[in-house]
């Protein structure tokens, strides 16, 4: 299986499968969860938010089963995550 380090360092698109941080990533006590309260978002925004800072050849396709849903998924290409709020989730990929 090809890296995403390596992927990036070839040009090739990276896509990650089911992108949307579920299960302990995204509980209540998780760190998804609370960057995400931080900014004012839903979780599902904050991990698509950082998976599209993490690296340029990411492309993501989350599940969208609504309008609602579709403009959730798009709003996570406006937030603005800090460094410190960036380098927390990516402790813990």
């Amino acid at each position: 299986m090809l890296s995403r380090c390596h992927t990036a360092a070839h040009g090739i698109a990276f896509l990650p499968f089911f992108p949307v941080a579920t299960g302990g990533h995204a509980g209540l006590d998780s760190p998804v969860r609370a960057v995400a309260a931080e900014l004012g978002i839903a979780p599902a925004q904050a991990a698509l938010a950082w998976l599209l800072r993490r690296s340029p050849n990411l492309v993501t396709i989350p599940g969208t089963g609504s309008a609602a849903h579709l403009a959730e998924n798009m709003g996570a290409l406006g937030v603005e995550m800090s460094a410190d709020q960036f380098q927390r989730l990516a402790d813990t990929a």
